[in-house]
């Protein structure tokens, strides 16, 4: 049976909306994320942080949720820890409101290609996630999630066609993503809470 794990990786972030703290922004998003991966089926979860960020993981994980010390949060650096597995995915811990469907699309592709990608929605630099069989293959190049395309990794490829693009889903990543949120969507109890000021 082919053993398949979903990690987030609580990356550092860059924005948050305006009189909010970066770091309790960071920690909603992060929460929401384990939550809604923890609601997943037929695939391992788990969670990757540096050493410095351990507490973080700690604060937000499920019981019995993996947690992964890399020594930088870097696609790569993820995957280069998983050697239990058969296939892996590493998605960016800022799409609070991700559906599930969508990162259960992102590892689909692996049966018959051993790359596969998430991008981000409305353009500009950067994934939702990344999924490879493993062992990686020695042709994928080093992918941050804030700065890499799927063009990148389709010319680094021995073929375009070894590289899936399946489909993508916003980041918070500035004003225009945050203004995309709909509250109609369920989930993302924690930036909600946030947002609306109801947090502890």
């Amino acid at each position: 049976m082919t053993r398949r794990v979903l990690v987030a990786l609580l990356a550092p972030v860059a924005w948050s909306p305006p009189g909010i703290d970066l770091s309790a922004w960071r920690a909603a998003l992060a929460e929401d994320v384990v939550d809604l991966l923890a609601t997943l089926a037929e695939v391992e979860t788990a969670v990757a942080v540096t050493a410095a960020d351990r507490s973080l993981a700690e604060a937000v994980v499920w019981p019995g949720t993996v947690i992964h010390e890399v020594p930088e949060p870097t696609v790569n650096a993820v995957l280069a820890t998983l050697t239990d597995h058969d296939q892996a995915a590493v998605v960016a811990a800022d799409a609070p409101d991700v559906p599930g469907l969508t990162l259960g699309k992102l590892l689909r592709p692996l049966t018959s290609r051993p790359v596969a990608l998430a991008p981000v929605e409305g353009g500009g630099p950067g994934l939702l996630g990344v999924a490879s069989r493993l062992p990686v293959p020695g042709w994928l190049p080093p992918l941050d999630l804030d700065t890499a395309l799927p063009a990148d990794v389709r010319r680094a490829a021995p073929a375009p066609a070894d590289v899936a693009v399946t489909a993508g889903w916003r980041r918070l990543r500035g004003p225009a993503d945050l203004a995309a949120l709909d509250p109609a969507v369920e989930g993302w109890e924690a930036t909600r809470a946030l947002l609306s000021g109801r947090a502890a």
